[in-house]
């Protein structure tokens, strides 16, 4: 069998079993079977397959269609350009989420603090991009912890960053000037119309098992108490919570607020700032 075959016959699985990017995730789990690099896999399509990918393949393919997310296949995915961690025990690092980051990495800063911080991948790629700066990761979730300690690791960010169990700011001292979260934003009435992947995520890191602004209320709540005068903060919202979300921290006392959307158009990124 060739690679070209190979590809073709799990297009036609992942497409039959419903799967929204057939193509993608073939290509994806192909070229991680085999140890190469994506945009080299169209040179090797009329090679015959190794046994071992013609052994493994089908089996991930297999996963695949019985939905399981690719980056868990995979145990990582990347993000921002580096290779981070993935388990069931933290969220799926997602494309969009680049743009908090992004948004983040447009002014300067020296300390951070990553509230529910899941995989690390938010504060660690923060840290890898400005390696003069530390920060403090707080989560809920020990085993969540155990795999951003391993990602800060990985990419040169342990010296400088903490990670501890707290729900929030418990347990945080002293100021950051720039405080970032991707907190669960899914109110608990959506979770049932979920994609079949997300099942594969921690409940806790995908809704708040209210109207999804839960967390938005407990963040901003603390935020003036923990920003410096002039420091930053950045939220990931869902695409329709930008104004409820902008009228939070407005009434928390930031000033300078503003809806940054991703690269879909779509309302992603909630910025404010502390009056200096």
């Amino acid at each position: 069998m060739t690679y070209a075959e190979a590809l073709a016959r799990a297009v036609a699985q992942l497409r039959e079993a419903g799967i929204e990017t057939p193509q993608l995730d073939a290509r994806v789990l192909l070229a991680a079977c085999s140890g190469i690099k994506r945009g080299r896999l169209t040179l090797c399509l009329v090679d015959a397959l190794p046994e071992e990918v013609e052994f493994f393949y089908p089996q991930m393919i297999a996963e695949r269609c019985q939905r399981r997310p690719v980056s868990h296949i995979l145990k990582g995915r990347e993000f921002y350009g580096r290779w981070f961690e993935v388990t069931p025990d933290v969220l799926d690092p997602r494309p969009e989420t680049e743009c908090l980051v992004a948004a983040a990495l447009s002014q300067p800063f020296a300390e951070v603090l990553d509230l529910g911080t899941g995989s690390g991948a938010i504060v660690v790629t923060l840290l890898a991009e400005r390696v003069q700066a530390t920060g403090v990761g707080t989560d809920i979730s020990r085993a969540a912890l155990k795999v951003a300690r391993r990602n800060a690791a990985a990419h040169g960010a342990e010296g400088r960053l903490w990670l501890t169990g707290a729900d929030w700011y418990g347990g945080i001292g002293g100021r950051f000037d720039l405080i970032v979260s991707n907190p669960p934003y899914i109110a608990a009435h959506e979770m049932a119309g979920l994609a079949p992947e997300l099942s594969h995520e921690p409940r806790l890191a995908l809704t708040d098992e209210g109207d999804g602004l839960g967390a938005y209320r407990r963040i901003a709540s603390g935020v003036v108490d923990y920003l410096m005068p002039g420091g930053r903060v950045l939220l990931e919202i869902g695409p329709m919570q930008g104004a409820a979300v902008y009228g939070l921290l407005a009434a928390a006392g930031l000033v300078m607020i503003a809806v940054h959307p991703d690269l879909d158009g779509r309302d992603r990124v909630v910025a404010g700032h502390l009056p200096a």
